[in-house]
């Protein structure tokens, strides 16, 4: 069999059984990635020698049963995580060539669990959008796997294609308004948007720290249960890693929904939502109640300023944590012959013009006389959001969704529109803005062909509803295990 279409733990029992080896396993991921990756684009950096020096160390441990959780397991990294021994650019020229010094502590649990790390995946630059066609490096924007042509989702499509593709068996991305779940849904695959505090954001690099958070995309529920159990838990370098036990989410993965509350919130299918994505979205809920959930309706009523506060808050972090590239410490430096010369140059010629747009937006929104109407103003809608989950969660256990308006669309479509992009994360940026968790999981496709996930919702640090709820939905939905033809 084609080892590059193996879930995370079928590659795992066939490790276990000695059926094939890690070395085997990444070189069937090297030579998948150098079949299609010329269509799909999803690498940035590639390194095979590290993956393969890191598949015989796995075989060695496997040989003498001491071999970790993701024992000889290939996976990929988005761009935007620190790695000590390979590049982290975030999709940008500013940080061209810059290899970190430290790992980030999610790549830290990877390695120390023994995964294989064939490289780091496409971003749309710094994090900053829905497509990743922001990416500084043209040349590897990534295609949507299903539809080439297509948009693969942003700011993690690298992540989401790279699994799509079977160019990895599972991937790690980041999610500041959508940018985990939006990607997957669009790509086909289960992405994962912790609680935040719930996974640590050292070795992250910032774009709005008060809405980051580091997840897993992965084939199938499973396979996003594993991979959170080893990458969840407190972290004492992280100020915001909250210290909460991390359960057993393996342990939730079995068949019924008696006694689960489901909440339909009404605003989330509204005006400007595809007819196909929201067939498949109510013909996903008939089947969580078919699995014997109640279906409730709530209200999210504050949903409608979710656009605005998000761009105001997430813009204003942003310029915050990116005055940091100012050519002095690491990344580009432009020729000047004055200091502020070479800030003013180094800035203009390292950000892309999305990362330059939010950071101007960002700046005067926090400047002296609009900070109260702008900034604190957004800061103060912003509780009201999280009071509206607060009561939703009252009423029910899960909320389900759509995670975009629409399935994948053609790239460059919307490429001089920032502002449908921005409405593109409509359905996600709220969990963002209220520190809950997030999951869209594979419900169905439209008549293209493309990939329409559901979003499932929870309170704080109750990821283990969403496992056990998109576990229920992946065994009925029929979507499981169907790959694109490339």
């Amino acid at each position: 069999m084609d080892l590059h279409t193996l879930t995370l733990r079928q590659a795992q029992q066939k490790l276990a059984a000695r059926e094939i080896t890690a070395k085997a396993l990444t070189e069937s991921l090297l030579a998948r990635i150098d079949q299609v990756e010329d269509k799909v684009r999803a690498y940035l950096s590639l390194h095979p020698e590290q993956a393969m020096l890191a598949a015989e160390r796995a075989d060695k441990k496997l040989a003498q049963g001491q071999g970790g959780l993701l024992c000889g397991l290939p996976l990929s990294v988005k761009d935007v995580l620190c790695t000590e021994n390979m590049p982290t650019t975030c999709g940008s020229k500013m940080l061209e060539g810059f290899v970190p010094p430290y790992n980030a502590t999610v790549v830290e649990r990877l390695l120390a669990e023994d995964a294989v790390i064939l490289g780091k995946v496409s971003m749309d630059e710094f994090a900053m959008g829905s497509t990743n066609e922001n990416c500084a490096y043209k040349d590897n924007i990534p295609q949507n796997p299903w539809k080439l042509g297509y948009v693969a989702g942003g700011s993690s499509g690298g992540s989401a294609a790279s699994v799509a593709a079977g160019e990895c068996l599972a991937s790690l991305g980041s999610d500041t308004g959508g940018s985990i779940r939006q990607p997957a849904s669009l790509c086909g695959v289960v992405g994962l948007k912790p609680t935040y505090g719930r996974v640590s954001r050292y070795g992250l690099v910032a774009f709005a720290s008060s809405l980051d958070q580091v997840g897993p995309l992965t084939k199938d529920v499973a396979d996003c249960a594993l991979l959170m159990q080893v990458i969840a838990g407190h972290d004492q370098r992280d100020s915001t890693s909250a210290k909460q036990e991390v359960p057993d989410y393996s342990a939730v993965l079995q068949d019924g929904m008696k006694g689960v509350r489901v909440g339909i919130p009404h605003e989330y299918f509204g005006a400007g939502l595809d007819g196909e994505v929201e067939k498949n979205i109510r013909a996903g809920i008939a089947m969580l109640k078919e699995a014997g959930a109640e279906l409730v309706e709530v209200s999210l009523p504050h949903t409608e300023y979710c656009v605005a506060v998000y761009y105001l808050i997430a813009s204003a972090e942003a310029s915050s944590n990116l005055a940091r590239y100012d050519g002095v410490r690491y990344g580009q430096r432009a020729a000047a012959d004055s200091l502020i010369d070479m800030y003013r140059q180094t800035r203009s010629q390292g950000f892309g013009e999305e990362v330059k747009r939010r950071i101007l937006i960002g700046t005067y929104a926090l400047s002296a006389g609009y900070y109260d109407a702008y900034y604190k103003k957004a800061s103060q809608v912003r509780t009201l959001i999280r009071e509206d989950f607060a009561k939703a969660f009252a009423q029910c256990d899960v909320l389900v969704s759509p995670v975009t308006p629409t399935p994948a669309w053609p790239l460059g479509q919307k490429a001089d529109n920032p502002l449908a992009l921005y409405l593109s994360d409509i359905l996600t940026i709220s969990a963002n803005l209220a520190g809950i968790p997030g999951m869209s999981v594979p419900c169905g496709f439209s008549a293209a062909g493309l990939p329409i996930g559901m979003q499932l919702q929870a309170s704080h640090f109750n990821e283990a509803v969403l496992f056990r709820a998109g576990w229920n939905l992946e065994q009925q939905a029929g979507v499981k295990g169907k790959q694109p033809d490339l």
